[in-house]
């Protein structure tokens, strides 16, 4: 009893002891933040040492070349503070959301914090098709092809018309980080419907925002798809997943079928998830209208859905039944036939001319993009193929070794392998290959994270803990030292593969930048194109599928055409300039940018100092007038034209009827019965095959006919009007 009162009492800890023991909740999101501000206000000041950004400084590597030290120091200390969090053993969602997020901000943001304007020239004639819609009220495919597929520009007409909003510059500029953000959120959900850890499936969620550097996420009918893209695989997968008990049946005979039965025997990497028929049923009619928003959209984004989807119910890992892909199969070809007439009538070459070349295809890709740039832009190109090359085989490593752990991961194979088969439609002006990538980013994240942390999770149906790979000789190494190398390693890979990230999207900055200057001499030509105008922009050589690198078409896009003006690497040179001035009528402009000059000499090789002499070269014409002139850009036209030339009326058609067949009637009442066929099977089926048999089977006499006629007419109707026009 004296003992125990002479006892002095415990110490209570300090208040920085306390503070040191409960690190692990407090110092990630610090340090997030310190490195998210840090990030800004390396990018915002003014230039100095280790701050800001001079944007006279980008040479051919791009944005990085004029970035400072501290950037990447703050992107560094945000990948640090992400890896500190997933070492932990709890799963902190909500940290981990707006640890990726401020990733994703300085990533996919840097430009929109150092421009002033939106980069991308092709963003501004997207712009230009909605103020052609809010304008005329109409979408014709006449003034351009992707008119053909007016649902996105529609859409953004109706939101900003409803809103009040006249000026998009502001959505330009936002618009990639939003998009990527936005991407975020259903591959999220995709994770979740993973047998993973927690570290492989955030680390897959980095990944899949490091690695994606195409660039389709600014205001685009791509960028747009491709979100409705994801959010269609995860509803497939999370409310229409199915994952089947394993069997492990006695070998039979046969290589195929002892193959088969071994794939059977793997722990599927798909989590099942069960759902009322009345959730079911609901997600069913968001699939079609998320499949018919894409389909009116985008010429390719509804094929992948397709191919998605079809392969998940092949591989049995969706719970759907056939009838959705005839359903959704024949949605995109009656469209196609139907609502973009304008586009292939009389040019069924372009459209099918494609099929199967798939190394002609493959080399419009890859090759053709290297030759001929640059040697400091070649880098460039090299990154962009070079992360492509890593993220792949990081997915081979993650694959083998959850195959080494019995595991078979289907449903992430396939999101990988699927976009391949596109190479076989067509190169889609060369960039077919780089729509593969995009597509196949998802599953191929999934996997590579595998490659760093390919075990079950702890407390899953095969393993009480994280499982390890069956070995022949009983030997394991430590498992918390071989936690902590693989956490290294994917720590390491992943600051790699940011710092390269900011080569491969940011390399074409010296064209893709636009400049304050460039945006105001296009708008001293809309405020001068009645009632019509003509815009020359300057290429190395006349030809097809050339884009204009200037921020063209925002306004009037049914008044002004755009034609080539070819330039010399002489800048002295003028008389093809000139020549197709003369030959111009009145209101003709010959636009000469920056940008265009940057293009030319990254990837044809012209003069370093080519730009300030050409504008030299025409301000010394006397056959030339500079009607606009900024730092960065200058407007030219004739002095005078032939006596009595007067400027064009430049109409365009709105509408007007499409060519027809004979048996286009009868094809549209076969698609409405075959479609209502088809989804009453549908709905019947989710309500369990067993209990639905008879009824089914009585649809299936009407669908099927009703289907090979609609089938049969869109066939009919490719060979009747197409050969009939040309």
């Amino acid at each position: 009893m004296g003992a125990s009162i002479g006892t002095p009492p415990a110490a209570r800890p300090s208040r920085l002891t306390a503070l040191m023991q409960s690190a692990a909740m407090w110092l990630p999101p610090l340090l997030t933040v310190e490195g998210l501000v840090m990030y800004v206000l390396a990018l915002r000041v003014a230039p100095g040492p280790l701050r800001g950004v001079d944007l006279t400084e980008i040479d051919g590597l791009g944005l990085i070349s004029a970035m400072p030290v501290t950037a990447f120091a703050a992107i560094l200390l945000m990948l640090v503070a992400f890896f500190v969090t997933i070492a932990q053993n709890t799963d902190r969602k909500f940290l981990l959301l707006f640890q990726i997020a401020a990733i994703t901000f300085a990533l996919h943001g840097a430009a929109a914090l150092v421009e002033d304007e939106a980069r991308f020239p092709t963003a501004y004639v997207h712009a230009g098709f909605v103020e052609y819609i809010n304008r005329t009220g109409e979408a014709s495919p006449i003034l351009d092809a992707r008119f053909a597929w007016p649902g996105f520009f529609a859409l953004v007409a109706f939101v900003t018309k409803a809103a009040g909003i006249s000026d998009l510059s502001l959505l330009l500029k936002w618009t990639p980080l939003l998009s990527n953000l936005l991407y975020l959120l259903p591959f999220v959900i995709i994770l979740r419907q993973v047998v993973a850890t927690t570290r492989a499936r955030w680390f897959a969620a980095l990944l899949f925002v490091i690695v994606q550097w195409i660039g389709q996420d600014y205001l685009s009918s791509q960028g747009f798809t491709y979100a409705i893209y994801l959010a269609f695989v995860a509803i497939v997968l999370r409310w229409f997943g199915k994952v089947e008990p394993r069997i492990k049946p006695l070998p039979p005979k046969g290589f195929i079928r002892r193959l088969l039965a071994k794939l059977d025997a793997l722990t599927p990497g798909e989590l099942p998830h069960k759902t009322g028929v009345y959730d079911r049923s609901i997600m069913l009619i968001l699939l079609i209208a998320l499949f018919g928003a894409a389909t009116a959209s985008h010429q390719i984004t509804p094929f992948m859905m397709l191919g998605a989807l079809t392969g998940l119910i092949l591989l049995r890992r969706s719970s759907l039944s056939w009838g959705l892909p005839f359903f959704l199969g024949l949605v995109v070809l009656s469209w196609i036939s139907y609502q973009t007439v304008t586009f292939w009538s009389g040019h069924l070459d372009q459209l099918f001319g494609g099929l199967g070349r798939i190394l002609e295809n493959l080399q419009r890709n890859t090759g053709d993009r290297i030759d001929g740039s640059d040697p400091e832009h070649a880098l460039v190109l090299t990154a962009r193929l070079g992360i492509c090359g890593v993220i792949l085989t990081l997915a081979a490593v993650g694959l083998l070794r959850r195959l080494r752990r019995g595991v078979g991961d289907r449903a992430a194979l396939l999101l990988l392998c699927i976009p391949v088969l596109a190479l076989g439609l067509q190169s889609y002006g060369g960039e077919i290959g780089l729509r593969i990538y995009l597509f196949a980013l998802p599953g191929a994240c999934i996997l590579a994270a595998y490659a760093f942390f390919p075990n079950l999770p702890a407390g899953s149906e095969d393993a009480s803990e994280e499982t390890v790979p069956i070995r022949r000789r009983n030997i394991r190494f430590n498992p918390q030292l071989t936690r902590k190398i693989s956490l290294l390693l994917a720590a390491g890979c992943a600051m790699a593969l940011a710092l390269v990230f900011l080569v491969a999207r940011y390399g074409n900055e010296q064209f893709e930048r636009v400049s304050a200057s460039e945006v105001a001499a296009m708008h001293y030509i809309y405020d001068h194109d009645e009632p019509s105008a003509r815009v020359l922009y300057l290429v190395p050589q006349i030809g097809p599928e050339v884009t204009p690198i200037i921020p063209w078409g925002e306004r009037d896009f049914d008044k002004i055409s755009y034609e080539q003006a070819l330039v010399d690497k002489n800048p002295a040179q003028l008389s093809s300039v000139i020549d197709k001035l003369r030959v111009s009528e009145p209101n003709t402009f010959l636009v000469v940018t920056r940008g265009q000059a940057g293009y030319l000499q990254l990837n044809h090789g012209y003069p370093d100092d080519w730009l300030p002499r050409f504008r030299a070269a025409l301000d010394a014409n006397k056959e030339l007038k500079r009607v606009f002139n900024g730092e960065e850009a200058a407007v030219y036209t004739l002095k005078s034209y032939p006596k009595g030339a007067e400027i064009p009326e430049r109409g365009i058609p709105l509408g007007g009827n499409d060519p027809t067949s004979p048996w286009t009637p009868v094809g549209l009442a076969a698609l409405a019965v075959t479609w209502i066929a088809l989804f009453a099977y549908e709905a019947f089926h989710l309500r369990g095959p067993a209990v639905t048999v008879r009824a089914r089977r009585r649809i299936l006499f009407v669908a099927v006919p009703a289907f090979v006629v609609a089938l049969a007419v869109i066939a009919e109707r490719f060979i009747v009007i197409g050969y009939q026009i040309q």
